[in-house]
């Protein structure tokens, strides 16, 4: 029987890790087997993370997150969660490789998934000119015309990255102004390779084996257009990755996983959520280290609580209601 485990590997994930393991708890993290380390994995320099004042690669950031949990006794499995029955005090979890999991609490921190335009030609001309990814392939894309979809900070920053290989980035945004801050839009408007193309959106890809042109539809007079590229990067945000709980925890508005004001308590006993998959709005790297730091701190206290409860059970001292209270 485990203390806790910890579904997820990015910010959230290590930081919880690092916090409970701290705490003596020796966690399991199941940080997944092609995903670990979350989002930032695919993340070129980032600059705001507290501590970086040079900035720091995506994946180097994780990397040292990964090792100082691992340092203080936190257990890191390469593994997928295939299903989780959360229903009763014993949280059992199962993976696709190494077994299963039964844990006295779990703590959610499973992120977001990228967000698809849902066109017919996007998954079959994935790998082949389509990508959510510019540190993942935009080596692939040296020379050529490519179009990114999106107005937010993640747009501005594949744009800016694929100007290191490409001769020409279109920013294709649905609107005429960017929700991207100050300072990622001024990157990308004062560089010389990329193009905006605004109040388009993308309606159709063209190519039998590999991208060959966009079609735009002006999002005001709704006429279309060819865009010819050879490469067309998605950035248009992302959804939260709660299909393991689905009829088990309650659900925001939003999609993601409902808690408890400012905690990590989700609707069910000794189960809480972290990161992204609970963060409609902010979204950052450090704003889910924090969420990972609470729902450490809420399961440890949890956890205590159950252990304080079954001292005085086998003292056979009456439990206090604010006893009962506190486990939950």
């Amino acid at each position: 029987m485990r203390d806790i485990v910890i579904i997820g590997s990015g910010p959230a994930g290590y930081t919880a890790a690092i916090y409970a393991a701290r705490a003596g708890l020796k966690p399991v993290v199941l940080a997944s087997s092609v995903e670990a380390g979350g989002d930032l994995m695919n993340t070129t320099e980032v600059e705001n993370f507290p501590g970086f004042p040079e900035g720091v690669m995506g994946p180097d950031l994780m990397s040292k997150l990964q090792e100082q949990a691992e340092k203080f006794g936190a257990e890191v499995i390469l593994d997928d969660v295939t299903s989780v029955d959360l229903t009763g005090d014993v949280k059992h979890v199962e993976t696709g490789y190494s077994g299963s999991y039964d844990s006295r609490s779990l703590i959610f921190a499973t992120g977001s998934a990228y967000r698809k335009l849902g066109l017919p030609d996007e998954e079959r001309l994935s790998g082949r000119g389509v990508s959510w990814c510019a540190t993942c392939d935009g080596f692939f894309f040296k020379g050529k015309t490519i179009a990114v979809v999106g107005g937010g900070d993640s747009a501005m920053e594949e744009a800016t990255f694929l100007t290191r290989f490409a001769e020409k980035v279109y920013v294709v945004h649905r609107k005429d102004s960017l929700r991207a801050s100050k300072i990622m839009q001024e990157r990308a408007m004062t560089n010389e390779k990329i193009e905006f193309v605004w109040n388009s959106e993308v309606t159709g890809i063209t190519g039998e084996n590999a991208v060959e042109a966009l079609t735009l539809r002006d999002t005001i007079t709704g006429e279309t257009r060819e865009l010819p590229v050879q490469g067309l990067f998605v950035a248009i945000g992302n959804d939260p990755r709660v299909h393991l709980v689905h009829g088990q925890l309650d659900l925001t508005a939003d999609g993601t996983i409902a808690v408890e004001g400012r905690s990590s308590k989700t609707n069910l006993r000794g189960v809480f959520a972290a990161g992204d998959v609970i963060d409609p709005s902010y979204r950052q790297a450090v704003t889910a280290a924090a969420s990972g730091t609470v729902a450490a701190l809420d399961a440890e206290h949890y956890l205590a609580a159950l252990d304080q409860i079954e001292v005085e059970k086998a003292a056979g001292i009456p439990l206090e209601a604010e006893q009962l209270v506190s486990a939950e």
